[in-house]
């Protein structure tokens, strides 16, 4: 049985980090200008710092040059591929052509991906990239199991498949979108997109016999998120996907927190290395329980199992959880007082949950003391007032660097 490779999101050298240690096979990383995030980049001496690190825990980075470029950013894309051939990434994610040709030149060394922003949805895609170099093919978001599996089939054993397995899906085709150039001058193609899909839009319709007589159409209080689809989540069709053969399987969310990526991570290691080890004792529901605990706008399958499904369209809005949030990260562990940088408000009373690295189940305990970083009094509690403020309490087990809390609100 082939075991996928786990891909994670990596927007900074911390979270490189936290994605490693619960779990990842592989992270991505993006280029600052020349990635469709670049609000998530990671600059040159960072990339040193995160390959360096990877290649040490013998595991990988993918670097994203997957702009649709211009003419006039091909100098700074030549640039940026020989500084990633020099740094031996593992891989490069391009969408468009011409940059294909460039680090074909450039980075020669490299193995080239095509990102899902090319729109494979087929084999004859596929193995058109694969003949102009591609060592693997992102798939489209919008594919059912049966067209994946008919691309598996058809294409040679030397082109790798990797597909999108949970997070958010974009309003565009395979993230393709104009709405946020349209609407903000901030184009989604060249790595600044202002998620204008996530806004909430107040809609009229025209009342009938009465030209220009508008009448709103409510949703709720906040307006209506017309364009905000659920997020997608294949826990439940992990056997199915392994069986499939797919070489990759990737989390979206470069922009994302520390304590999403130790959650969504940890619980999709767990789940495949789980399978793999005994298919006929998998059960999905444990590792959802987990993926529940996160902010998120509802689950859907998508078009995974169903090119007719229209689930995804009942439109959630923003991103919100009622029951749980982003604790804490362990900074250093001592047996009496451990070093935590909090994320949101911690008060002695309080619930908290260790996200252990391969471990589905956490573990709970009621913050019984904090003591102030500086003076070590004794506080009631602590609000995260600056970057990287920071708390002393009491941990139950003994834990590591970067292993992540999470907060259950009252």
């Amino acid at each position: 049985m082939n075991k996928p490779e786990l891909l994670a999101p990596a927007g900074s050298f911390e979270k490189a980090k936290v994605a490693f240690l619960y779990g990842a096979d592989a992270i991505y990383v993006g280029t600052s200008s020349l990635s469709l995030r670049s609000r998530a980049d990671i600059n040159d001496d960072d990339l040193v710092k995160t390959i360096k690190y990877a290649h040490n825990l013998g595991k990988k980075v993918y670097v994203t040059i997957n702009i649709f470029a211009w003419d006039e950013t091909y100098e700074e894309i030549r640039k940026q591929a020989r500084v990633l051939n020099e740094l031996k990434v593992d891989g490069i994610i391009v969408a468009d052509g011409g940059v294909i040709e460039i680090l074909k030149e450039e980075a020669p060394d490299i193995d080239i991906h095509i990102s899902t922003q090319a729109n494979i949805v087929g084999y004859h895609s596929s193995n058109f990239w694969y003949k102009n170099g591609a060592k693997r093919v992102i798939l489209a978001r919008e594919l059912n199991k049966n067209q994946i599996k008919e691309i598996i089939d058809n294409t040679p054993v030397g082109l790798e498949t990797e597909m999108f397995v949970h997070g958010a899906i974009c309003f565009g085709y395979s993230g393709r979108c104009f709405l946020s150039d349209f609407l903000a001058s901030r184009s989604a193609n060249l790595g600044d997109c202002a998620q204008s899909c996530r806004w909430a839009y107040n809609v009229y319709v025209e009342e009938a016999n009465k030209p220009g007589n508008l009448m709103p159409v409510e949703y709720d209080d906040k307006g209506t998120y017309i364009f905000s689809s659920k997020d997608l989540c294949l826990i439940k069709e992990i056997p199915e996907i392994i069986q499939m053969g797919v070489d990759s399987l990737k989390i979206e969310g470069r922009l994302k927190t520390e304590y999403y990526l130790a959650t969504i991570i940890n619980a999709y290691r767990n789940a495949i290395d789980d399978y793999i080890k005994d298919p006929e004792k998998y059960d999905y529901t444990k590792y959802l329980k987990e993926i529940d605990k996160t902010k998120t706008r509802g689950l859907t399958t998508f078009y995974f199992n169903d090119r007719n499904n229209k689930d995804f369209q009942e439109f959630e809005g923003k991103q919100y959880n009622a029951n749980y949030e982003f604790g804490g990260k362990v900074i250093k562990y001592n047996e009496d007082k451990s070093i935590i940088e909090i994320k949101n408000k911690l008060s002695v009373g309080d619930t908290l949950e260790i996200i252990i690295p391969g471990q589905i189940e956490v573990y709970k305990f009621i913050i019984g003391n904090l003591w102030d970083i500086e003076t070590d009094e004794e506080i009631e509690c602590v609000n995260p007032g600056k970057l990287g403020q920071q708390v002393k309490l009491k941990l139950p087990i003994k834990c590591e660097e970067n292993w992540i809390l999470r907060r259950k609100k009252n």
